[in-house]
């Protein structure tokens, strides 16, 4: 009989602790994190080039996390001297305009169209607005240099 009774108080406690952790436990504020850092990396790329000749940028996409819903962006500007940025697939991106990354690892082609010091910028924007900036420099590399020595 007394065993009895300590085992039925041992079991209510048990109970009792039991629904205390069940009522500390249901929260309606689920977290669930959705904006992770990134950078992007890029091989490196050719510091000088001839009007008309083409520098492959290639990248890849680090995610600190993931959240399967981010999108990744990408759009340029260009400060000084003037050039076109192509996308792998063919598309000439337009300055200030955002693009759909396609994936994580993916390649630019620049295609210089001027004889001065040219600068690049290139913004990379997930969809919580996080944004990551590399710049390219590119100068010209003319044949009158060659001439002179």
């Amino acid at each position: 009989m007394y065993m009895r009774k300590i085992l039925s108080r041992i079991l209510m406690g048990c109970y009792v602790v039991a629904a205390l952790l069940l009522v500390s436990a249901c929260n309606d504020n689920v977290d669930i994190q959705q904006s992770y850092p990134f950078r992007i990396e890029t091989m490196p790329v050719p510091k000088k080039l001839k009007v008309g000749e083409t520098a492959e940028i290639r990248c890849q996409l680090h995610r600190d996390g993931r959240y399967e819903e981010t999108e990744y962006f990408i759009c340029y500007f260009q400060p000084d001297g003037a050039g076109t940025l192509k996308m792998s697939d063919g598309t000439v991106l337009l300055p200030n305009d955002l693009y759909s990354l396609p994936s994580e690892t993916f390649r630019l082609y620049y295609t210089s169209a001027s004889t001065d010091q040219q600068t690049v910028d290139v913004y990379f924007q997930d969809s919580f607005g996080t944004l990551q900036q590399l710049t390219f420099s590119f100068s010209n590399d003319s044949d009158k240099d060659k001439e002179i020595g």
